[in-house]
């Protein structure tokens, strides 16, 4: 079922432009008529003429929405400079509402393009159906159907444009939540690796769940690709790296390594790598980013590592990549556990508390409980130290001064993490990330 309306005025033929009013109240009138429009939220988007205000666009079409009473306090009218400023304020507006089947209302001459800023700025969490607008302009009429023909690809050069447009207005957005924020860790020599962990301020990300420094995007998020590109963007100009050599691991919540240079798996939750200038990163909303730095052999690598890959040696399996591919010694790595769940917060089922218990009685607090309270860095610090990495080398919530204490709970800190075990399944990501500088 249609939950919205989208009209699309931003584009008319020239001739009927000074008609707009009757244009909208005609659209509005045969809206009305063929559908319970009364039950959605309606939005107007058009364009906005050089040099006026939006108050002014609203009074010039205010004509066209008398006699629509039922519509008053569900019809809006988003008048922007260009397409992606005025369809991604659209997109704010359903996103405050919970709403994903967008009916898009457009002359059949804008619809493959407005095809291509929706694919840009909207992820499959929406849905989409396309009615076209058919103006007739020798009599400046108008009538609404189904579309007539299929879609066909734009070319290129189009599509790139549009590309550009849109990447121009989120670079324009101002960040949100405060100035973005790195953690860095004192045991990694700043002098050798460019490194941090994120936190959840400074980015232009929206939705509660997501804002604003969210650095990851799926089909079941609500935040699209471009936005975490502009979100790496800003974080890459704060910390120095390039964002065109950022490489991220590929979550499979097991053990996997990526050698950077070699042929790239499917899915892996560890990568390292010796070369200069690649930057690495690890997620986190919950699960560990944890950060690996060798600066004997100059290597570094990162690893995405919860409960599964904590039990299968994620951690363990990276060193030891970095061991086998470039000639590192165990008692030179060094190892820093970012923000993540702790054990004040994390449970999981008896059964799964079991392996983790068999790793260190320590690791699990109310054991004999259905659903017991879970370290896994303790977890992860343990198996560490008996593969080899010595104690004063890894950094997590248990070094003495806690004053350097960057592994935080990210589910007790709603301010500064996100947390997948706290906000559900729409929530946000953070990194860790760390290179080799030249």
């Amino acid at each position: 079922m249609v939950e919205a309306v989208l009209i699309d005025l931003f584009s008319l033929p020239a001739n009927l432009q000074n008609n707009i009013q009757g244009l909208l109240h005609n659209i509005l009138e045969t809206i009305e008529k063929c559908s319970s429009i009364h039950a959605l939220c309606v939005y107007v988007m058009c364009c906005r003429r050089q040099g006026s205000e939006r108050k002014d666009e609203q009074e010039f079409l205010f004509p066209a929405l008398r006699g629509f009473q039922s519509l008053n306090r569900r019809l809006e009218v988003i008048c922007a400079q260009t397409t992606a400023a005025a369809l991604y304020t659209i997109k704010q507006r359903l996103d405050e509402k919970d709403l994903s089947i967008i009916k898009v209302i457009l002359p059949t001459i804008r619809r493959d393009l407005m095809k291509v800023y929706i694919d840009h700025l909207f992820t499959a969490v929406y849905q989409f159906e396309f009615e076209d607008l058919q103006v007739v302009s020798d009599c400046e009429s108008l009538q609404i159907s189904e579309p007539q023909h299929e879609g066909q690809t734009l070319p290129s050069q189009d599509v790139a444009l549009i590309q550009s447009e849109i990447q121009m207005y989120l670079e324009s957005l101002p960040s949100l939540k405060g100035e973005l924020t790195i953690l860095r860790s004192s045991l990694i020599p700043d002098d050798i690796f460019l490194h941090g962990f994120t936190t959840r301020t400074g980015g232009i990300s929206y939705i509660p769940t997501l804002s604003s420094c969210n650095l990851f995007s799926s089909c079941k998020r609500r935040d699209p690709q471009v936005v975490v590109k502009e979100n790496l963007r800003r974080l890459a100009n704060a910390a120095g790296f390039n964002p065109d050599a950022f490489h991220r691991v590929k979550v499979d919540h097991a053990n996997a390594v990526c050698i950077v240079g070699k042929t790239e798996p499917d899915n892996y939750d560890g990568i390292v790598t010796n070369q200069k200038g690649f930057t690495l990163a690890a997620p986190g909303a919950d699960c560990i980013p944890v950060l690996f730095a060798d600066p004997v052999r100059k290597a570094c690598g990162a690893a995405h590592s919860g409960w599964k890959g904590t039990l299968l040696g994620v951690s363990m399996a990276t060193v030891n990549a970095m061991v086998f591919e470039y000639g590192c010694n165990m008692k030179d790595i060094l190892v820093v556990l970012g923000p993540s769940v702790g054990p004040c917060c994390y449970k999981l089922p008896h059964e799964s508390a079991k392996e983790f218990h068999r790793i260190d009685p320590k690791c699990v607090r109310l054991f004999d409980s259905a659903n017991p309270y879970i370290d896994i860095r303790r977890a992860t610090r343990i198996l560490l130290e008996r593969g080899g990495i010595l104690p004063k080398n890894i950094q997590d919530d248990s070094i003495t001064d806690q004053n350097q204490n960057i592994t935080f709970c990210t589910a007790c800190h709603p301010d500064k993490f996100y947390s997948h075990f706290r906000d559900g399944t729409n929530f946000g990501t953070q990194i860790g990330f760390i290179s080799i500088k030249d």
